[in-house]
């Protein structure tokens, strides 16, 4: 199931591009690909997920148990090479835009976030260190699919800002990157649904912070062949 949920948002992006857009559509997807050239702070997306999850993880050691302490799996960054690069085309580069053009960007982004952890579901009890996680796989998957939802959003958030998949994909690579090197290895199936829900409260209350604060402003950037519509407020 692996290699079908990576190779399935990509090949579905590029193919549905090409049929809706035509050629101009794919041209204007691998330029958003290619698309690195923005003030440097933008990069500091990527320090998110690191951050919040080892805040999360030395919280939950020092005041609950010593069992969620993180771990150094450092070739678990490659991990999230393959499945940032390849699902981002299908979901930023396709799918995000299209539910722009109705929504705006919170509720767009996270029912975009909502099918993202639901994609997972062939897969989920093979996911975290926790594998297989028993009775404990319904609140597991409620709290992995929340915090990718949240996830999902601040990757909108930044998009929206700077219009680049290239960044897009970089922080999905360091969103599963985090997740895979920092993840405890010896906890039990109900502290990683634990962890799990209050990382996914932690990334909502940046989301809510990052939507009040600095609002969105600018106009919908559409795609070839798409017919503009109304930009909305959050």
């Amino acid at each position: 199931m692996f290699p079908a949920m990576l190779l399935g948002p990509s090949f579905t992006g590029i193919y549905l591009t090409r049929r809706l857009d035509g050629r101009e559509g794919l041209k204007d997807l691998f330029a958003r690909m290619r698309r690195v050239r923005f003030p440097l702070r933008w990069y500091s997306a990527l320090l998110i997920p690191p951050l919040m999850v080892l805040s999360v993880l030395f919280l939950l050691k020092t005041f609950v148990s010593p069992a969620y302490a993180p771990n150094r799996f450092w070739l678990g960054v490659s991990f999230g090479l393959l499945a940032g690069f390849l699902e981002e085309i299908g979901w930023t580069g396709f799918a995000y835009p299209r539910l722009r053009q109705r929504f705006a960007l919170l509720p767009a982004a996270a029912i975009l976030g909502l099918f993202w952890g639901l994609w997972h579901a062939p897969v989920i009890d093979f996911l975290g260190a926790a594998s297989p996680h028993g009775k404990d796989l319904p609140a597991f998957f409620a709290a992995f699919a929340a915090a990718m939802a949240a996830m999902r959003v601040l990757i909108a958030w930044f998009y929206e800002h700077t219009q680049s998949l290239a960044l897009a994909q970089l922080i999905h690579i360091s969103s599963t990157g985090s997740l895979v090197v920092f993840s405890p290895p010896t906890i039990s199936p109900t502290h990683e649904a634990t962890w799990y829900a209050l990382y996914a409260a932690v990334l909502w209350l940046l989301v809510l912070l990052l939507t009040s604060l600095f609002p969105l402003n600018t106009e919908n950037r559409l795609l070839p062949g798409n017919s503009p519509r109304s930009t909305r407020a959050y």
